[in-house]
């Protein structure tokens, strides 16, 4: 997974959206190493991509990172999604789309991955609908080299199929629940950054 900071002002407006969803996918995809937390701490707190919008979300995680060690985050993080049987706060979309794991949905999933010629490292453990996963695959679908399958409309295809459907109600999951502080700072960053990509999809129509 990508650990860069999207915060360059002079990165253009798609490498700014690849690095959004590459940090997305990392900080939600294992506790965040110390490197990445001190990457976070002195990140500038101006908008990581395109629009004022995001700043507010953006200032939240940045704040979270200054006032929490890293062991803390390492420890919300296996609070809310790790721990023997059922997570706290479940990041697979199948959870959100049907109320089970392993279901439809993940097999909807996995078709459309195939169409894309994209599969699951076998070491993953996760299964593809993890919210890790689907940005890894926003990411890719941004930034890849394969100008058949990286491309705007199948960014919105997959995002308003795999991202949109769900994600948002992960965030909201995670900015209810007492014990996240920095996951509900991120959650929020989250829910703005998903908030502004649907806007500039719909403009696509």
């Amino acid at each position: 997974m990508m650990e860069r900071i999207p915060v360059s002002s002079t990165l253009d407006e798609e490498t700014a959206r690849a690095e959004v969803y590459g940090l997305l996918a990392a900080l939600y995809y294992a506790p965040p190493s110390a490197e990445l937390m001190s990457q976070l701490r002195v990140a500038v707190t101006e908008a990581p991509a395109a629009g004022a919008f995001l700043e507010e979300s953006w200032r939240g995680v940045v704040a979270a990172a200054r006032e929490l060690t890293d062991a803390q985050v390492v420890s919300e993080f296996d609070e809310l999604f790790g721990g023997v049987g059922k997570p706290e706060v479940m990041l697979f979309g199948s959870h959100y789309l049907s109320g089970f794991l392993n279901e439809k949905p993940l097999a909807q999933l996995r078709s459309d991955l195939a169409e894309l010629g994209l599969a699951r490292d076998e070491s993953m453990p996760e299964t593809e609908d993890h919210v890790a996963y689907v940005c890894e695959v926003m990411r890719y679908l941004i930034a890849g080299d394969d100008v058949a399958v990286a491309n705007l409309t199948r960014q919105r295809a997959f995002f308003a199929a795999h991202v949109q459907t769900w994600v948002p109600q992960l965030c909201d999951a995670l900015a209810a629940h007492p014990k996240a502080r920095f996951y509900a700072a991120l959650a929020g960053f989250t829910n703005a950054f998903i908030g502004v990509e649907a806007q500039g999809f719909d403009m696509l129509v």
